[in-house]
């Protein structure tokens, strides 16, 4: 009983997706303007994926790289765990370090 129930099924379907396709041809074969604007946005679709596609196949790698920085520093190329050394002005100043009394 429940095989001509999934075959019902599964004809139902396959029939529906075979009607949405007729329809879809004539259509698509029809010279109608609302067919015109679907080729049109479709292709410009279409178009868009191939450029990102390609774009990613040469770039991929030099923005993988920029976003996953190697070498010293923390993860992103954020600064290092180190303190940083005081640069030439800031030691030439002769300044002493000002502590907080209370």
């Amino acid at each position: 009983m429940e095989e001509s129930w999934d075959f019902e099924f599964l004809s139902r379907i396959v029939d529906g997706f075979v009607s949405f396709l007729s329809e879809f041809v004539d259509d698509w074969l029809a010279n109608d303007m609302r067919v015109s604007i679907f080729k049109i946005l479709f292709s410009w679709l279409v178009v868009s994926l191939i450029a990102i596609h390609f774009a990613w196949r040469v770039y991929g790698n030099t923005v993988n790289d920029m976003y996953y920085r190697q070498g010293t520093g923390g993860q992103n190329g954020g600064t290092p765990d180190t303190a940083p050394h005081r640069s030439g002005w800031e030691s030439a100043a002769g300044d002493t370090i000002k502590t907080h009394r209370e």
